[in-house]
């Protein structure tokens, strides 16, 4: 079957796409809100995009209640600081939860039990049981499309990683064990695909 999007309504090409272009990387970001407390949000149109300067993009809809911008965006435009996390399966079902639209301002956190810690090299506070966390700091905004969507570019600043998922190889460079930090990737619909086997194809010399 071959699809055209052509005259298609973007929300079906959104459907089409989210179950086509697959697994897709969830990026689980907090954010502060105005009054202190933090928000909490995952966003599976997510990448890195250079290392020099480290950077990372995402991309924020709107809110589809009102076409207002969503609370992530309103609050790293203001206070510039975030920080995305990498959620194992054990997480799934509280990352889902901070899905849910709630009204502006309002904690994702008072409905999921997870607790924060300090996160060295970030004025943020990070999740506790995530074994991947970066800390970011706003690069740049874009908005791209009739919606539009923000494109959102973050500078990594640190990155922290779960001891228990990090050895060295024989030259003493850091390697990071895939299957000790067990990402969720984003399927279509209401899936999520966790890890399973490791494929090792060496690269063309």
């Amino acid at each position: 079957m071959q699809i055209d999007f052509d005259g298609m309504d973007p929300k079906e090409v959104y459907h089409i796409l989210t179950q086509t272009i697959i697994p897709r990387p969830v990026a689980w970001v907090l954010s502060e809100n105005p009054d202190g407390d933090y928000n909490l949000a995952p966003f599976s149109f997510f990448t890195p995009i250079t290392s020099n300067p480290p950077l990372l993009m995402f991309s924020v809809g709107k809110k589809p209640t009102d076409g207002s911008f969503k609370d992530t965006r309103v609050n790293i435009e203001t206070n510039r600081h975030f920080v995305v996390h990498i959620a194992h399966r054990e997480l799934a079902e509280a990352m889902t939860e901070t899905s849910r639209t709630l009204p502006h301002g309002e904690s994702e956190l008072k409905n999921v039990d997870l607790e924060l810690t300090e996160f060295d090299g970030s004025p943020l506070p990070r999740l506790k049981d995530c074994r991947v966390a970066l800390a970011c700091e706003l690069y740049d905004i874009k908005e791209i499309g009739t919606a539009p969507q923000s494109l959102i570019f973050g500078r990594i600043n640190a990155i922290h990683v779960a001891d228990e998922a990090i050895t060295r190889d024989d030259k003493e460079r850091l390697r990071f064990d895939g299957s000790a930090i067990d990402p969720l990737g984003r399927l279509g619909g209401s899936e999520y695909v966790t890890f399973g086997e490791i494929l090792k194809v060496p690269r063309p010399a």
